[in-house]
């Protein structure tokens, strides 16, 4: 029997998450989850890396307030390259399906459809403009660099959290990753985020910064766990749709609760 050759976790974190161009595997098996999950918080940590890297490099040119939306609105821009904009369609079609008010099947029916809409669109807008705008205000642009890092991660940290949540369907990203992280990993990741948070806040500007920092994350796992609450009670699990949304969503909550902190 011919076996299929071995392709490292990190690799198919990339194919499934970016659409950067890797060497990945044409298919991704249920057994291979649960290592590809322990990637997400590392590939957050890059994406939102080459984020912060193209806020900082629009930034150079001046300090207005004009300069900062140009920023934050590129920053989030080539994040949504890098991913394929994959988690904003997933917002707008979870939005659809939940705010339609229709049983499961139906709302889950409503969900795959290719076309969005006004609901979507207006969830859409709303979330962006909001990571946008609290990006913007953040009063230096190291500390907004930072922000964009450290939303982009815990956005990630978020989806591996809910990991443990049944599937609303036999296929798709949801029934792939149900049940694919282990309690020890999601305990070990969250006290990992936690731990950098409050060391790099603490370096950076002191006790009360890493506080804003640890506050931004607990309110946007919150969130996140609320969302998943949600998709369970409605749809009676996890899409790849729901976790997309959860993405977008806890992204704006670290970004929103640290700009009305500073």
């Amino acid at each position: 029997m011919k076996t299929r050759p071995s392709i490292p976790a990190w690799r198919s974190a990339v194919t499934m998450f970016t659409v950067v161009p890797v060497a990945g595997p044409a298919d991704i098996r249920r057994d291979d989850a649960g290592r590809i999950v322990l990637w997400l918080p590392v590939l957050g940590g890059v994406l939102g890396a080459a984020a912060a890297g193209a806020l900082l490099a629009v930034e150079v040119g001046g300090d207005s307030i004009a300069r900062r939306l140009l920023a934050a609105t590129v920053a989030f821009g080539v994040l949504g390259i890098l991913t394929g904009g994959m988690h904003l369609d997933g917002l707008a079609d979870t939005v659809d399906g939940l705010g339609s008010r229709r049983p499961r099947q139906e709302a889950l029916d409503i969900m795959r459809r290719s076309d969005t809409g006004p609901m979507g669109v207006a969830a859409l807008l709303f979330v962006v403009l909001v990571q946008v705008a609290a990006l913007a205000v953040l009063p230096s642009r190291w500390l907004g660099a930072a922000a964009m890092i450290l939303a982009v991660v815990t956005s990630r940290v978020a989806v591996l959290l809910a990991a443990d949540a049944p599937a609303a369907r036999p296929q798709g990203f949801g029934a792939l990753i149900a049940g694919a992280a282990t309690r020890r990993a999601k305990v070990s990741v969250a006290a990992v985020l936690a731990a950098t948070v409050t060391v790099a806040g603490a370096a950076a500007g002191g006790p009360l910064l890493a506080l804003r920092g640890l506050a931004a994350v607990a309110v946007a796992l919150a969130l996140a766990a609320s969302v998943r609450r949600v998709a369970v009670r409605r749809l009676g699990g996890m899409t790849g749709d729901v976790f997309g949304a959860m993405i977008e969503l806890s992204t704006a909550a670290v970004l929103l609760v640290l700009a009305v902190l500073s």
